[in-house]
């Protein structure tokens, strides 16, 4: 009798094995390339509380959005801040609104649709004219990262968290990897922190979200 059911058994594992080899393989998942950018950006951030005017998304050169946000993948990219001077007269911004910034530390991209520098002479301000007092910094960029329904306090030290010379990449592709969750502060946490690899998938692939 046991070795009858030895030999059932043993039966049964042919077949097991002849199924599992006429299945399809589980899809393998995109292949990942992964560099580290040169950090050379002061990255800042600002959120709903300390905007202007305070409590509100206001934005001065709305392009995809008429207030700050953003998903942060590349068709919806979240709204960033930049440098500007009026000293011709007319308002020119450090980097042109419209242009997409990927900030591999928050794994997300970014689009100029605003301003940072208030009064008369922005120019003078620090987004436009003080970047390198900070680590040699090239450039200063002034994330929005949201809070509206989070506390004051929260959103403050997320924006301490985002704050430092990171890596950013200008006009770039469609490939990187992007965090999941809507914005840097999503479902009460603050996500940063991923370091300034620049992680890509293969051409033709779909980026992890």
């Amino acid at each position: 009798m046991r070795r009858g059911v030895g030999a059932a058994a043993g039966v049964l594992a042919v077949l097991l094995a002849a199924a599992a080899c006429d299945a399809e393989p589980p899809p393998r998942p995109p292949p990942v390339t992964a560099v580290t950018a040169p950090a050379d950006t002061y990255i800042t951030a600002y959120t709903w509380y300390d905007n202007t005017p305070e409590g509100s998304p206001d934005i001065s050169h709305p392009v995809l959005h008429k207030r700050a946000g953003g998903r942060g993948t590349y068709a919806d990219p979240v709204t960033i801040a930049v440098g500007h001077s009026l000293e011709t007269g007319q308002d020119v911004l450090d980097f042109p609104a419209g242009t997409r910034i990927y900030l591999p530390d928050v794994r997300r991209y970014f689009i100029v649709e605003d301003t940072c520098g208030d009064g008369p002479a922005p120019e003078e301000g620090p987004c436009h004219a003080d970047a390198a007092r900070h680590g040699g910094a090239s450039t200063w960029l002034d994330a929005w990262i949201g809070g509206e329904g989070e506390g004051e306090s929260f959103a403050q030290r997320c924006a301490e968290q985002v704050t430092g010379v990171r890596a950013a990449v200008f006009h770039p592709a469609d490939n990187f990897v992007v965090a999941p969750g809507d914005g840097v502060i999503h479902d009460g946490i603050c996500d940063s922190g991923y370091g300034n690899q620049l992680v890509t998938v293969s051409p033709g692939s779909t980026p992890p979200r």
